[in-house]
């Protein structure tokens, strides 16, 4: 399994549905938000250069807001 990481905040709806992709493929991720905690928040800038969310991380490699073809190519479920 991947190691899968999500900075997301509580009222971002893209986050919401990051998540929910996440969870209906029963992919375990550590869920980090960035509203509540500034040294994640500061991490999640450093490696994407971005203050937006949902920012993912998947085994190293960043995506950008819910890039739903990206990730199923990084979580090996692109056909």
């Amino acid at each position: 399994m991947p190691e899968v990481k999500v900075y997301s905040t509580p009222t971002c709806p893209w986050c919401s549905r990051v998540k929910q992709f996440l969870d209906e493929r029963n992919i375990p991720y550590e869920e980090y938000n960035v509203a509540e905690d500034m040294a994640r928040a500061q991490e999640m800038v450093q490696k994407s250069g971005q203050m937006g969310v949902p920012v993912i991380e998947v085994d190293g490699e960043i995506v950008i807001g819910f890039d739903r073809p990206r990730l199923e190519e990084l979580l090996g479920l692109a056909e």
